[in-house]
């Protein structure tokens, strides 16, 4: 994406003021999480989340599939904000997906209702680093990631684009399936190369410089 489709994209997010407001009152939310649970940041950590926070938007335009109203199957695309769920814990974690969901909307905003903006963006991906409470069973955590992204996504399905279900199809059915359609296939991903890669040793190397 080009430096001028960056700026109309944000342009775009600025048209809605509200949706603006409602997503820096979720980013003053987590930092004073982080605050009262004395997280403490080192600039290998910001380094560290920053790498991971590219490696995720380069895997991520990697899609195997893109459906036309929204969602794609990627190569794994949530995996390093996994990463830094299971190595920083869930506080973290949180925070890198709502960065993630900041820089999803700057990339292809679609806003239809400022609540809309925060099921679509940055909860699902906030959602992902939940997997942090299970750093010590990362196929359980990863799982929860994707059940809370899944609920997130499901919820504005039902809510706001009720109207995109095929005549005489539930809206609840309709977001269901559309939904699962891409997420099962992204989480079963997901656990194959985590099955694959060896965990344990990256996420030890994350900080070894430390």
């Amino acid at each position: 994406m080009g430096i001028s489709a960056t700026f109309d994209h944000i342009e775009t997010i600025l048209e809605h003021p509200d949706a603006a407001f409602a997503l820096l009152g979720i980013l003053l939310l987590i930092i004073f999480g982080l605050h009262l649970r004395q997280v403490k940041f080192t600039m290998h950590i910001y380094i560290n989340i920053s790498f991971m926070l590219t490696l995720a938007m380069i895997l991520s335009e990697i899609r195997l599939y893109h459906l036309p109203q929204g969602g794609a199957v990627t190569l794994g695309g949530l995996i390093p904000i996994l990463f830094i769920a299971f190595r920083y814990g869930a506080g973290v974690g949180t925070l890198a997906g709502f960065l993630f969901g900041l820089m999803t909307i700057i990339q292809d905003p679609f806003i239809v209702h400022p609540v809309q903006v925060l099921f679509d963006y940055p909860l699902p991906f906030m959602a992902v680093g939940l997997a942090g409470f299970f750093h010590e069973k990362i196929f359980w955590g990863t799982i929860l990631a994707f059940a809370g992204k899944f609920i997130c996504h499901f919820i504005s399905g039902v809510v706001f684009f009720a109207a995109y279900a095929p005549e005489g199809t539930s809206p609840t059915i309709y977001s269901l399936v559309t939904n699962a359609s891409y997420i099962v296939p992204e989480l079963l991903i997901c656990l194959a190369i985590l099955k694959i890669l060896p965990v344990k040793r990256l996420l030890a190397a994350m900080d070894k410089n430390s």
